[in-house]
């Protein structure tokens, strides 16, 4: 399990999700907020953004915001850090054991993650929701929710197990993937969600027995593709086995067995 250690400048703040944070330095402040960072040209509070009603329209941005990482199971609010008088010092860490990336932005490109693979970003970077993968995507609730950064800075990820870097150009143009191992894309890859095969004996047997539900994630262009090795079910499934728990068999029961 990674942990990151941030080093703020005197008047530097990073945030994160609720839940990702460990520890802090006294003199690093710690406020809970509903809205994200703002965006260029933008001030927290309101502040100059056209009186009455530019203090609405960022309340209307705010619910916008709040109710978008609601549909996609997210963190509600954001815990923003704050070095006052002097360097600080702050910690995070993500929720499964794995690696950490710090992904730089510079402007130009943005970048896509998996929607509990962000961690802490720099004030100065954009955190938005994008739906993605189609009509496939929302009905098999694989790859739909993938969060946006934007904007100029650092952003840190976590994932399970081990990254695995990819370039889908290096592949012929595209790849294909189990929709769990996804951490992480920037701009320029496109992203989709596909059945595997028709609802035949085959495409049954994949779902069934070959353990990887009715979806692949694609991807195709020239860009960087982040993958993990370690899936949360395939962690899930393997605790409940070491527990003990694992009595159904493949087709969920029909050949279980219980001790008597």
């Amino acid at each position: 399990m990674q942990m990151a250690v941030v080093n703020l400048n005197p008047g530097q703040t990073v945030y994160c999700e609720a839940g990702k944070f460990l520890f802090k330095t006294t003199n690093v402040t710690m406020e809970t907020r509903l809205s994200g960072p703002p965006g260029p040209g933008q001030q927290q509070g309101g502040a100059g953004s056209g009186g009455m009603g530019g203090i609405l329209r960022q309340a209307m941005g705010t619910a916008m915001q709040v109710g978008q990482r609601a549909l996609a199971g997210e963190s509600l609010a954001f815990q923003y850090f704050t070095s006052q008088g002097g360097e600080g010092t702050v910690g995070f860490a993500g929720v499964l054991p794995g690696e950490m990336r710090a992904l730089e932005l510079d402007g130009t490109r943005a970048w896509f993650a998996e929607k509990d693979a962000f961690v802490a970003a720099e004030s100065t970077v954009q955190f938005g929701i994008a739906f993605q993968g189609g009509r496939t995507g929302m009905s098999g609730g694989e790859g739909f929710v993938l969060e946006k950064f934007t904007g100029h800075g650092t952003v840190i990820i976590a994932g399970a197990g081990n990254f695995i870097d990819l370039n889908p150009a290096d592949f012929g143009g595209r790849i294909e993937v189990d929709t769990g191992c996804l951490v992480a894309f920037e701009e320029g890859v496109q992203y989709g969600v596909q059945r595997i095969g028709g609802l035949n004996r085959q495409g049954l047997m994949n779902a069934v027995f070959g353990g990887e539900g009715l979806s692949l994630a694609t991807l195709e262009g020239n860009g960087k593709v982040i993958l993990q090795s370690l899936t949360i079910e395939s962690l899930a499934n393997a605790l409940k086995k070491a527990q003990g728990g694992d009595k159904q068999g493949p087709t969920g029961g029909m050949f279980s067995t219980h001790a008597g």
